[in-house]
């Protein structure tokens, strides 16, 4: 019980430092910026996904946090979301460094991510913009709706917003690490041992697991060789760390939401899938 709490206060701060680093960088924008600033966020272009995409490869779930907070806040697209979830890995690149049987792998991992990451995020961006699905909404809107945190310094706004979502971070990752010790990890080992075609979409769907475990789990069944490569990239590319749980924390609406989860697993599962043809 005790390591379960450990683990989970641990998780939870790693991403303390990205939390407050966002919501600093936001509060600053809200109370000094122009329109100027704001407006050239959000018409980065493809630019947007190109970036999300490399951000999100480094081996941390802190980027992640922060794209959810700054789309959350109006002032990065839906393709810059999606290309930074899709390229996060979490814990994965530091299992595969230290193992040396699968260093030589590592970099097919991030590679292919990226890319898969990018060319996701700019088909998002095209596809609303050519539909016009993507509403013009007034920035900071979701974040500050229930605060009043304009008429408070930039610090002190930006703390308050930290301590909110870290409290509700913390919460989550205990549940789920009773969750998944009660489960018991030999159990979510063996269902994801099926051998067939549609592995990709049982890792796709085990990798929405808002916590580091998933990527644990999903990484070192590949090295145990017994998820394929293409479904650990399915896994992975789902696995956006404690993201998904910012943004359904975030961001009100959860039509939304839902709707990056489906890009998320759609191109998780046909990534995977064409990659374990392929390979």
């Amino acid at each position: 019980m005790i390591d379960i709490l450990l683990d989970a206060l641990l998780d939870t701060l790693k991403t303390l430092p990205f939390l407050l680093g966002v919501y600093i960088l936001i509060e600053y924008i809200e109370h000094r910026s122009s329109d100027k600033l704001v407006k050239g966020l959000r018409k980065l272009g493809p630019f947007g996904a190109i970036g999300g995409g490399l951000l999100g490869a480094v081996p941390q779930c802190g980027f992640s946090v922060a794209a959810a907070n700054l789309f959350s806040g109006r002032l990065i697209s839906v393709g810059t979301l999606v290309a930074v979830f899709l390229s996060t890995s979490d814990e994965a690149i530091p299992m595969l460094l230290s193992n040396p049987s699968s260093v030589g792998s590592l970099w097919k991992f991030i590679v292919i991510k990226t890319l898969i990451a990018i060319a996701a995020g700019i088909a998002v961006d095209a596809v609303l913009k050519f539909f016009k699905l993507e509403k013009q909404e007034e920035p900071f809107k979701e974040i500050c709706a229930h605060c009043d945190c304009e008429h408070h310094s930039i610090l002190r706004a930006a703390l308050s917003h930290t301590v909110n979502i870290i409290i509700f971070i913390l919460i989550v990752n205990i549940i789920l690490g009773f969750a998944i010790e009660f489960a018991g990890e030999e159990n979510i080992r063996r269902i994801m041992m099926t051998d067939s075609v549609f592995q990709p979409l049982i890792t796709a769907l085990f990798g929405f697991i808002p916590n580091c475990a998933a990527s644990v789990v999903i990484t070192q069944l590949y090295i145990d060789g017994i998820v394929s490569f293409g479904s650990a990239i399915a896994g992975l590319c789902t696995g956006a760390g404690v993201g998904l749980l910012v943004l359904f924390k975030t961001n009100k609406h959860m039509k939304q939401n839902f709707a990056v989860m489906g890009i998320l697993y759609i191109t998780a599962i046909v990534s995977g899938i064409i990659i374990n043809f392929a390979m």
